[in-house]
């Protein structure tokens, strides 16, 4: 029975690792978009007005960083604390802006969608790091 356990770990470990990638790979995606091609990337997500570019590409690089962030910290100390905070206040940040004035309609949909890989991030995780019983 303890073989069925430690097989079970490993496959909560395997879908944590992959899930932090799949979580950074999207952070590089929506910072590549940020940082390439800032005013497409703006329209898509509902606004009509556009700041100076060089505010949503540094947006972009953010993104950049916080992802290799991630990458860093999981293989480095098997650790989540950053990817998890990030998340949280993106949720917060995201939620509030939408509660508290007219945004366009990808503010509350990104905030949605953090606090989704947040809770995945948070419940694997938990999972991969148990005490095995038994």
């Amino acid at each position: 029975m303890k073989l069925l356990g430690d097989a079970a770990d490993r496959g909560w470990a395997r879908v944590e690792r992959i899930l932090v990638v799949l979580v950074a790979l999207h952070t590089f995606a929506v910072g590549t978009g940020l940082f390439v091609v800032p005013a497409w990337a703006l329209r898509f997500g509902g606004w009509r007005e556009l700041p100076p570019l060089f505010f949503p590409r540094q947006a972009g690089v953010f993104h950049f960083v916080v992802g290799i962030g991630y990458l860093v910290e999981y293989f480095r100390f098997r650790s989540v604390a950053l990817l998890l905070t990030a998340k949280s206040l993106a949720v917060v940040f995201l939620i509030g802006a939408a509660v508290l004035a007219q945004v366009p309609w990808f503010v509350p949909f990104a905030g949605v969608a953090d606090g989704a890989m947040a809770v995945a991030v948070w419940y694997v995780h938990r999972r991969a790091t148990a005490t095995p019983t038994g």
